[in-house]
């Protein structure tokens, strides 16, 4: 990959006619972005509001499509060697199984691997600064304003500064999508959902995602390590609700939080392209938030390294490219997530007739295993 000579300071500023680049948000997108930018020869400033990087993770699984596109960073074999591989999916309804999917051959090199977001952003930071990079962290950025020519940006202490491009990957509440006047719509489920990491001993099995289906919603239980395990659910109370022969201790981290489907209708504008959560959200049913946001940063460093200078073209087509697969990344989520819900009667005969349906026919199962593992659309492509 191009990129040994890295002709641009961490400060952004421009060298040998590279774009100068800012990126708001230093979650796993915008991480991303900024290591396959400085890959690529452009080294961008990555800033980030909070002081530190958020010590509880929302994403647990990094699947193969991340993989392929770190590949080449040296992230990519760090995370397999500290990860944890997940074999597939296992349904469950009334105590029993229902069916599962085994999702071993997908990818020729890589499977399922369970991480943490946290030490996920942990070793794309090590990356990046091992590349001379470091993330101004207490920064706050906002746009001012943008023209043919660049985006004029504020940033913490006062500090006005002009990008060629500025990466907006700062979150579902992306202060950079309301001051372009982008819409977020979408629709969202009533209920509160409970989040636990609690350790646990339980009949489940250490190598798959579980789904247990009850009359009045689910729950999905994921083992994080030999002891500790990821619940979310729809229900109030799902610790209550586990397989029998199951026990838990105290909880080590709990949290409640709505789930949304929304997609911008632009993610870029001008010289403001938006990626990760500033431009999609959905379930966690399905693990692609995080793994979506690093492949919009993938392709995002594809179109600004290959732009020649005509930047506002080349996040113009970004937005082409990436608008139509959140749309359908998102819908298909969406879907699976309400048919997992099972709020009325007939979702929840749909689910129990239809999920060992797919379990069985090949086409089918591929396609929900494809979208799992984010292979349900081509690559980014040079």
């Amino acid at each position: 990959m191009p990129g040994d000579a890295l002709p641009t300071t961490a400060t952004g500023r421009r060298t040998m006619n590279q774009p100068s680049v800012l990126i708001a948000g230093a979650g796993p997108t915008g991480l991303a972005a900024a290591l396959l930018l400085a890959r690529r020869g452009i080294h961008a400033r990555i800033v980030d509001a909070a002081g530190a990087p958020a010590p509880h993770s929302r994403a647990l699984v990094v699947n193969p499509r991340t993989l392929d596109l770190l590949a080449g960073t040296g992230v990519t074999e760090r995370m397999v060697d500290e990860g944890r591989d997940v074999r597939g999916v296992r349904f469950h309804e009334n105590g029993k199984e229902l069916t599962h999917l085994e999702a071993g051959h997908l990818h020729p090199r890589y499977g399922l691997t369970v991480l943490s977001q946290e030490r996920s952003e942990a070793l794309l930071t090590a990356a990046l600064a091992d590349l001379g990079i470091q993330v101004e962290r207490g920064v706050q950025a906002a746009l001012v304003s943008q023209d043919a020519g660049g985006a004029d940006v504020q940033l913490g202490g006062g500090e006005a500064a002009r990008f060629d491009a500025v990466y907006a990957a700062d979150g579902a509440h992306s202060a950079f999508r309301k001051a372009l006047g982008i819409d977020f719509p979408g629709s969202a489920f009533p209920e509160e959902w409970p989040l636990f990491d609690v350790p646990m001993d339980t009949p489940l099995d250490l190598d798959h995602a579980h789904i247990l289906f009850f009359p009045d919603g689910m729950a999905f239980a994921l083992a994080l390590d030999r002891l500790v395990w990821r619940i979310i659910a729809s229900v109030p109370d799902p610790l209550s609700r586990l397989p029998e022969g199951t026990t838990h201790g105290e909880p080590v981290w709990s949290s409640r939080f709505r789930i949304a489907h929304r997609v911008a209708p632009r993610c870029a504008l001008g010289r403001v392209a938006l990626g990760g959560d500033a431009a999609h959200i959905h379930s966690p049913i399905g693990a692609r938030g995080m793994n979506l946001g690093i492949e919009d940063a993938a392709t995002f460093a594809m179109r600004l390294a290959g732009s020649q200078g005509a930047t506002a073209v080349a996040l113009d087509a970004y937005h082409r490219e990436r608008h139509p697969v959140h749309r359908s990344v998102v819908r298909r989520i969406r879907a699976i997530t309400t048919m997992a819900r099972g709020h009325n009667a007939a979702l929840r005969m749909a689910r129990h007739a239809l999920l060992p349906a797919v379990a069985h026919v090949d086409g089918m199962r591929t396609m929900m295993l494809r979208t799992v593992a984010g292979l349900d659309h081509p690559p980014p492509a040079e």
